[in-house]
């Protein structure tokens, strides 16, 4: 039978086992990455700027404290978060850091500040503006992010495509971006151009993984299968 101190000393070592998890900058951006949906190594080590081989040495560490899993699709092995848990644990740890310190307060304002002109728009408003019909939602994510689930009648066209693909967008209906999540810059960087070009454009304040939390519409564009 455990003595009392022995099942103290057990339970908080596998504690700090999650929370070493959790220490690294990289591995919290590869956790918001997969947020969005499955991805490869080499996915994903593109998207956070990485090795092929530091991204590995990263998931391993995720992977011993359970927060991610993943399949193998022949010789590609493709990682997933491991339960939602882990992203509401994610969402808690960026408000503490919010709530605390004050460093990501300033870091945050001094990025947007200049970007926004207007306020972004919550996700209550932009339901309620999309459902009467008076703007056009733009999901600038890579196309399998959005294929794998978006907003209910937002439109895809990511980032990479935007500028050449501009006359795709209503020319006289003011544009809502979104993206990642409140740290995500794709939906700004989108806003600068399509500003740029004349369009009336804002970001949604926070992405898609809080829209979806909220229980707010969602469709994806998955092939179905026939059984």
């Amino acid at each position: 039978m455990l003595r009392s101190r022995e099942f103290k000393e057990g339970v908080f070592e596998q504690f700090a086992k999650i929370a070493a998890a959790f220490s690294s900058p990289k591995r919290l951006e590869i956790i918001d990455v997969l947020a969005q949906g499955e991805r490869d190594v080499d996915t994903l080590a593109g998207e956070v700027g990485l090795t092929m081989a530091n991204t590995s040495r990263h998931l391993q560490v995720l992977k011993n404290a359970r927060l991610v899993a993943f399949r193998k699709e022949g010789v590609r092995v493709v990682y997933r978060l491991a339960d939602p848990i882990v992203l509401s644990s994610w969402k808690s740890l960026q408000a503490l850091a919010e709530s605390r310190l004050a460093e990501v307060t300033d870091t945050v304002r001094r990025y947007f500040e200049k970007r926004d002109g207007m306020e972004p728009v919550g996700r209550e408003d932009l339901l309620k503006r999309a459902q009467a019909g008076d703007v056009v939602v733009l999901d600038v994510r890579p196309q399998d992010e959005f294929n794998s689930g978006h907003i209910e009648g937002a439109i895809s066209i990511p980032l990479s495509d935007l500028e050449k693909r501009l006359g795709e967008l209503p020319a006289h209906r003011d544009v809502v971006a979104y993206c990642r999540g409140p740290y995500c810059v794709l939906s700004v960087k989108a806003i600068e151009l399509l500003r740029k070009s004349g369009r009336r454009a804002f970001r949604l304040v926070d992405g898609f993984p809080e829209w979806r939390e909220a229980g707010l519409p969602v469709e994806d564009s998955r092939p179905t299968t026939d059984n």
